[in-house]
């Protein structure tokens, strides 16, 4: 039987998790074919990505880096030359490609969420890394999803595992999901010690090799939260189904626990080209020669409680579900602002959530109409949390 070419779009593909997509593609000839590439500034691995995959479609961040992207591929004598966008309409005319069937939604932060939400409307299937979303704006995205008839095939290693697992089972047939964290880098600091962690200290993740916002969100467990938010959304769970524990060996991925005591698991490497592989090629599982289990070295599996005092930010992100409407959005905004100025020495590690929580404490809880009313949301708890890390540091002057 001949196998069908599946034809992508990726959003975000310089990043992370756009980079280890495109080396699934490479690694699976024949199986794929690129036709839409959207990335930010780094012109470079953009240039050898075009040049690989040949894609019909390609958008940068800006009109300067579109004109040094176009000039680059004119000085390679490239030919033909792709479509060349930039900005918000680029990321639309990607996550929009009339060709492409399924989008690969892996844009940092909620640059990606418009794109993404139009690319779900219109019955895409759609593999999703982003977690501004479902985080920002689950709500809307999933009755988008609804309509069209097209299920989100989560990347994410833990919301992966859980579809994986569900599998097994009906959905009326689960009592609770689990969702494993490593604990991060600070898993056994001592709880004095942790305002003086650096940010060098922060994103030495002990598992996981990934971008740096999602490195610090580890550290503070913040992805947790955020992946807990996801999870409601995606496998349509009740909050207090949804449970996290500290796993630190990262082998097991999440569990599902079902009515009759039955518990699966879904065990694998710390490689992301694993949860890939599974969301482009699904429901079919492919043969994968580039990533297993190394069974030898699996000595232990350690569990322990996620605490919320070590932990404040997965506190916050469970407040913020429970009381939805905007706060979910708020959240996520405050969150990357906080941790942008942690990494830029601005603010101190204890200060993300205290930045977050003040956000919160100001955010008014509406419901959200449209995509528009979900970036207005984003945009101003974005200036209160700017406020609030300039509050904060001002603090801090006067009292050294």
């Amino acid at each position: 039987m001949t196998q069908s070419v599946s034809k992508l779009a990726i959003l975000g593909s310089t990043g992370s998790i756009g980079r280890q997509c495109l080396s699934v593609v490479e690694a699976m000839p024949g199986r794929f074919s690129v036709l839409a590439l959207a990335a930010g500034a780094n012109v470079d691995e953009l240039v050898g990505q075009i040049e690989r995959h040949r894609p019909e479609v390609v958008s940068v961040g800006d009109a300067a880096k579109a004109d040094e992207l176009a000039a680059r591929l004119r000085d390679k004598g490239l030919s033909p030359m792709p479509a060349i966008h930039h900005g918000r309409e680029g990321m639309l005319a990607v996550g929009t490609h009339s060709q492409a069937e399924m989008v690969v939604s892996a844009a940092v932060g909620v640059v990606g969420l418009e794109a993404t939400y139009e690319a779900v409307k219109l019955g895409k299937s759609v593999a999703l890394s982003n977690k501004e979303v479902l985080v920002a704006a689950g709500e809307l995205v999933m009755a988008a999803a609804q309509k069209s008839g097209r299920e989100l095939l989560p990347v994410d290693s833990e919301h992966n595992a859980v579809h994986q697992c569900l599998r097994g089972g009906e959905r009326g047939e689960v009592r609770r999901l689990v969702l494993t964290a490593s604990g991060g880098p600070f898993r056994k600091t001592p709880l004095a010690a942790l305002d003086n962690v650096t940010p060098e200290q922060a994103l030495a993740h002990p598992n996981w090799r990934m971008g740096n916002r999602i490195t610090i969100d580890s550290a503070t467990m913040m992805n947790k939260g955020f992946e807990v938010i996801e999870a409601r959304w995606l496998f349509g769970v009740r909050p207090d189904q949804i449970d996290v524990v500290i796993h630190p060996q990262s082998t097991i991925h999440s569990m599902v626990e079902f009515v009759d005591g039955s518990v699966l698991a879904q065990l694998g490497p710390t490689d992301m080209r694993m949860p890939i592989q599974y969301a482009l090629t699904y429901p079919e599982r492919a043969a994968s020669n580039q990533v297993a289990l190394d069974w030898s070295k699996l000595r232990r599996l350690d569990f322990a409680k996620a605490s919320t005092r070590r932990f404040p930010c997965l506190r916050l992100a469970r407040e913020a579900m429970k009381k939805g409407g905007a706060l979910p959005c708020a959240l996520n905004a405050a969150d990357e602002i906080a941790v942008a100025a942690f990494l830029e020495r601005r603010l101190p590690f204890l200060g993300i959530p205290k930045v977050i929580e003040r956000v919160l404490e100001h955010t008014p809880r509406q419901k959200f109409e449209s995509m528009r009313d979900v970036l207005a949301a984003d945009q101003e708890a974005r200036r209160m949390a700017k406020e609030e890390v300039e509050r904060h540091r001002v603090a801090a002057a006067a009292a050294s």
